[in-house]
């Protein structure tokens, strides 16, 4: 039986942190298809997936409602990636992202809050067919 995130987030908040692999397994692809979707590059997107996890490990104290882990680890995913594309400098040959506008920042902020007060059934439906394909 697939112990849930809250099981996962109180044991490392308890002291056995090698259960955060546990929340690593069941979300590192969902991640990394949100961050391929907007950084392309691969190698790119397994640095971002690795700068998340790290993140998203030392601010688990930090997470308010914990049945919204994947909602906060996406979000933490979406900061990563708008800093690594900050620090792609532009060239001739390669496209960079149009900047985001304030307002569209305001859009994702409450989109994800949106994503993450959704009962555990109806955010796991939402983000397997956007963040996963899945229908």
């Amino acid at each position: 039986m697939a112990e849930s995130d809250q099981y996962y987030i109180e044991q490392c908040l308890n002291g056995h942190p090698d259960e955060f692999r546990g929340l690593v397994r069941r979300y590192q692809g969902g991640v990394s298809a949100y961050l391929a979707g907007k950084l392309g590059n691969l190698t790119a997107v397994e640095e971002a997936a690795q700068e998340t996890f790290v993140r998203a490990y030392f601010g688990l104290s930090e997470l308010k409602k914990r049945e919204s882990f994947y909602a906060w680890l996406l979000g933490i995913a979406n900061r990563v990636a708008k800093e690594q594309l900050r620090e792609i400098k532009p060239t001739a040959n390669v496209d960079c992202p149009a900047e985001e506008t304030p307002q569209e920042s305001k859009v994702d902020e409450e989109l994800e809050k949106a994503i993450a007060e959704l009962p555990d059934n109806y955010r796991e439906l939402v983000l397997r067919r956007f963040y996963f394909g899945c229908n």
